[in-house]
């Protein structure tokens, strides 16, 4: 079961890109399981997600030192589950919008330090994992752009351009067409069929 994962900004466009995945997958007569780290997370769970009196979910952009143990700690338990979940599926791939990485990252931006995060060592090596490239400033021009503002996604882009080499992630240039960008992800993920 090869691992596709999609790794990005807020507003990198992750989601259209794993829209399109699944319907290529769908039109290819292929199963998949639909994975999403932030959503999989039992922190979210027990927790739940912070929301405006609108309904809009918050973004989270401060946590005290004991929010980051736990989010470690959690971080942890998600691995080992989504370990035990990769036991149990039988589907031709799995493929995920934000992938542990992605919480990795937001852990290193909540703490804002660069110590090693233990959990690392243990998630599961995706076979393709892909990195949208768009820059902040590009994201903040678009019609839907993230209520946490510039200086988050500039802090959140350094943080993956200086641990995307020892990840293995693929970067795309994510301010491209989304068709183009979607060919791109094909040609690389060669055993596609």
């Amino acid at each position: 079961m090869p691992i596709i994962t999609l790794s990005g900004l807020d507003g990198s466009g992750k989601s259209t890109q794993m829209d399109l995945l699944k319907e290529f997958l769908k039109k290819q007569g292929k199963s998949f399981y639909y994975f999403h780290a932030v959503d999989f997370s039992i922190g979210n769970k027990i927790l739940g997600k912070k929301k405006n009196r609108s309904g809009k979910e918050i973004s989270v952009g401060k946590a005290s030192w004991l929010q980051i143990k736990l989010r470690k700690i959690a971080l942890l338990i998600d691995i080992c589950r989504f370990k035990r979940l990769l036991k149990k599926l039988k589907v031709d791939y799995i493929i995920s919008d934000r992938y542990f990485y992605d919480s990795v990252v937001n852990v290193y931006f909540l703490s804002g330090n660069n110590k090693k995060i233990c959990a690392e060592e243990y998630i599961p090596r995706p076979d393709f994992a892909f990195y949208l490239k768009v820059y902040p400033e590009k994201i903040m021009q678009r019609e839907r752009k993230p209520d946490q503002g510039m200086e988050y996604l500039a802090a959140k882009d350094k943080i993956f351009s200086d641990r995307i080499k020892k990840w293995e992630i693929i970067v795309l240039n994510g301010e491209r067409d989304k068709e183009q960008i979607f060919n791109d992800i094909k040609e690389r993920c060669q055993n596609f069929s």
